[in-house]
């Protein structure tokens, strides 16, 4: 399995943080935020890692990630998404990379708590379709929503009003490599997007999309509040090690 990190974006929503930087390149109390989530798939046992970013800073992921060295990787690798099109369509820039592969999918404004670990395994026991992982908020209407029935999801809606449950999906994902021709399909949405919901309701389709729960603590970083709640956790996380020690 390989993994992809999407750190694309102009990240309006930040501004004016992120009017001289990407929005992935902020820190997150000691590290910068695109860390986190190269981080999480290296300890999920996934050395394979493309980076995809945009705008007028993306070299500056060059100079301070060079090859991953500090995350024990031999090399990173890097694409260039143009514009604003939308999660899909930066994914859609990994399927040279991928080479038929399966691909773990992190936003790289998503930092977590626990591992991945075992939703990596269990997918690949799983062997084709894709897999979710969520997990229960109060404020789902900022998120894509899971609608589940029993042990399966039957729809997903993207930052629903009205959420029909309180089960976020995370930005982290699990896909076979027939993500690809699913993306490729796709027709953008009233936003101007090619949105991975879409992409998810599609697995849902086909009847091959599991979900599991995400252990510990979750949170993105693309808002300020969600910014000051990610370094706090952090921050919080990193002095319970401490006095562990």
């Amino acid at each position: 399995m390989k993994g992809v990190v999407l750190a694309g974006g102009v990240g309006s929503r930040l501004s004016p943080l992120t009017r001289v930087t990407n929005k992935h390149l902020l820190p997150i109390f000691d590290k910068p935020m695109i860390y986190y989530p190269i981080q999480t798939l290296v300890d999920a046992g996934i050395r394979d890692i493309l980076i995809v970013t945009g705008g007028r800073n993306a070299g500056d992921f060059l100079r301070l990630l060079a090859n991953g060295k500090e995350f024990g990787l031999r090399y990173l690798n890097y694409a260039y998404q143009e514009g604003e099109g939308g999660i899909a369509e930066a994914l859609a820039l990994a399927e040279p990379f991928a080479e038929h592969d399966s691909v773990c999918v992190i936003l790289g404004d998503n930092i977590i708590e626990g591992s991945i670990r075992k939703a990596v395994e269990n997918f690949t026991e799983q062997g084709k379709g894709a897999k979710v992982l969520l997990k229960e908020v109060t404020d789902a209407e900022r998120f894509g929503v899971a609608e589940i029935r029993g042990s399966n999801i039957v729809g997903i809606e993207e930052k629903p009003k009205h959420p029909k449950s309180n089960y976020a999906v995370t930005g982290i994902y699990l896909y076979d490599s027939s993500v690809f021709r699913k993306c490729r399909s796709l027709e953008p949405s009233a936003r101007g997007e090619l949105e991975i919901t879409d992409v998810n309701n599609a697995y849902i389709r086909e009847g091959t999309m599991t979900y599991e729960f995400l252990e510990g603590w979750w949170t993105d970083a693309g808002t300020f509040e969600s910014l000051r709640r990610a370094t706090n956790l952090v921050a919080g996380s990193a002095e319970r090690s401490t006095q562990g020690d």
